[in-house]
């Protein structure tokens, strides 16, 4: 199953930003990592990744450069240091949120109990 476009606002770059923290990747290299990584659950369009990327590599989060592959050019991405604090910085509040969403049910798997966080009205 796709996630919404409105979750994938959020989870898509830094999705982008985590593989780029293993090393530098071409549009397609990300493309089919992202799909096979996720299980297809982020799986995007180059139609989707390359609006992303440009986006990231205006803001200063990742860095392009042209090589030569095997009689082809490609443009690799890599995580410039803003990137890595943005990716830290990210990691922990999407962290903090799934705690967040656990404590009231959501994401948790069959059979586990979600953390009890200060019930309202007395409820046990």
């Amino acid at each position: 199953m796709k996630v919404e476009s409105e979750l994938m606002r959020g989870a898509g770059p830094l999705a982008v930003l985590k593989l780029l923290e293993r090393g530098e990747m071409y549009g397609y290299e990300l493309v089919e990592a992202l799909a096979a990584r996720t299980e297809g659950v982020l799986a995007m369009g180059q139609s989707t990744l390359y609006p992303m990327l440009y986006n990231l590599e205006a803001k200063g989060l990742i860095k392009a450069a042209w090589r030569e592959e095997g009689g082809r050019e490609r443009k690799y991405y890599s995580l410039t240091g803003a990137g890595k604090k943005r990716l830290s910085s990210d990691t922990a509040q999407w962290e903090r949120l799934s705690r967040a969403m656990a404590a009231l049910g959501v994401g948790v798997h069959a059979g586990s109990e979600p953390a009890r966080v200060g019930m309202i009205g007395g409820g046990a």
